[in-house]
């Protein structure tokens, strides 16, 4: 998916004179879910329109909510969108009396935020939807998202009975964990990409939770579907989690491991494949990163993923997982030479790397240093793919 739509319409209140306005996806809502979630589609290089029946977005507001995600975001689409606006402004004349833009360009290319209008009819059209806001003016859009209003909203489409997105708590009795697209910040809990999808409806998403992490994961869905013109049940799971982690969404917890970490993506893909878990206590998942790595801890779910693993498993009884014995293993399951694995490492040590430690093949792993090297040279998470319970698929 792209980088960021190549332009964002200012998010203010916009008023859009076309009769019908296409849109890759609308979003139906007036919190944190659907601003971060209308913000990822576009970041994912979709066209959004957020739809509201409430109060204006507003940045003040979401500063004192300390919304930071969402701040953050925003921030993000207003320095990209500073050149565009200004171009825009030259194609830009004023009603008056209405007090609003009249955009002379196509609207379809702009991320657009329409306050305070009246939802009159949402229905099916074709694959997609659409919604009517008054007599003669109408949004259609191949995906929808209802954002936390779903009171109003689903009586429209008759149904009532809709299952909202459910969030699961993290745990290691099953694989499901495997298949997040949100982690939630403070809390141990996630979202499956096979708990946002509704089995019975193509192309719609329903969230009942103002959280900017499930608006931003449900916001890459709907983008997914939209850009490579799809259904959202065939959503890719590994391209989905992929875009959220390139734009520092946690999937996984880790309550001890924020962003700013500089180890934080190979932590997110190692703890997203279980070969380290988190430690669950008192409400959080904490990664524990600076805690050694233990062999038993290790051996099955490294097994589960490589064949190969089995064989030196099996000729490496109990052995410390030190930084030699952690490049005989990788060598040996990914096909590499292990003195020049050893001369990579030592050079990307500290420098790449950052870790504080002194480069000593002797040195027992931590549980970062571990995540980095498993990811860097067996990468787990993006060469082996998993179904949809997080099953390990060989």
């Amino acid at each position: 998916m792209k980088q960021l739509f190549l332009a964002f319409a200012c998010l203010i209140p916009t008023i859009i004179y076309a009769q019908t306005v296409k849109t890759d996806v609308l979003v139906l809502g007036n919190d944190d879910a659907a601003y971060s979630s209308g913000l990822q589609v576009a970041r994912s290089g979709a066209n959004v329109v957020i739809l509201t029946q409430s109060a204006a977005f507003n940045l003040d507001e979401i500063k004192s909510k300390k919304s930071v995600e969402i701040y953050k975001m925003y921030v993000s689409a207003q320095q990209k969108i500073v050149a565009f606006s200004n171009n825009l402004a030259k194609n830009t004349t004023i009603d008056k009396k209405k007090k609003s833009a009249k955009v002379k360009i196509d609207s379809t290319k702009l991320f657009s935020v329409i306050n305070n209008a009246p939802l009159l009819e949402i229905k099916r059209s074709g694959s997609g939807w659409e919604a009517k806001i008054s007599k003669d003016k109408s949004i259609k859009a191949k995906v929808l998202i209802i954002a936390n209003n779903g009171k109003e909203v689903l009586p429209m489409l008759n149904m009532t009975n809709l299952k909202t997105a459910d969030l699961s708590t993290l745990n290691y009795s099953g694989n499901l964990y495997r298949t997040t697209i949100a982690g939630v910040s403070g809390t141990p809990d996630f979202l499956s990409l096979y708990h946002l999808l509704l089995p019975d409806q193509e192309n719609l998403l329903y969230i009942n939770q103002s959280n900017a992490e499930i608006g931003q994961a449900a916001g890459a869905v709907a983008a997914y579907a939209s850009f490579f013109k799809t259904k959202t049940s065939l959503s890719n799971l590994k391209i989905i989690q992929g875009e959220l982690l390139n734009y520092k969404l946690s999937l996984m917890p880790f309550d001890d491991v924020k962003i700013t970490d500089s180890n934080w993506l190979a932590i997110q893909k190692t703890g997203i494949t279980g070969i380290l878990k988190a430690d669950l206590k008192n409400g959080k998942a904490f990664f524990n990163p600076e805690n050694e790595v233990l062999y038993d801890e290790i051996k099955q779910p490294i097994k589960d993923y490589y064949y190969k693993a089995q064989i030196w498993f099996d000729d490496h009884q109990n052995i410390p997982i030190n930084l030699e014995n952690t490049i005989s293993m990788v060598s040996y399951v990914g096909n590499k030479a292990i003195d020049a694995t050893k001369a990579e490492l030592e050079k990307k040590w500290n420098k790449n790397y950052r870790f504080s430690s002194k480069y000593d093949l002797k040195k027992v792993l931590t549980r970062r240093e571990f995540s980095v090297i498993i990811n860097e040279y067996l990468k787990p998470f993006d060469d082996v793919n998993v179904d949809r319970t997080g099953s390990v698929i060989r």
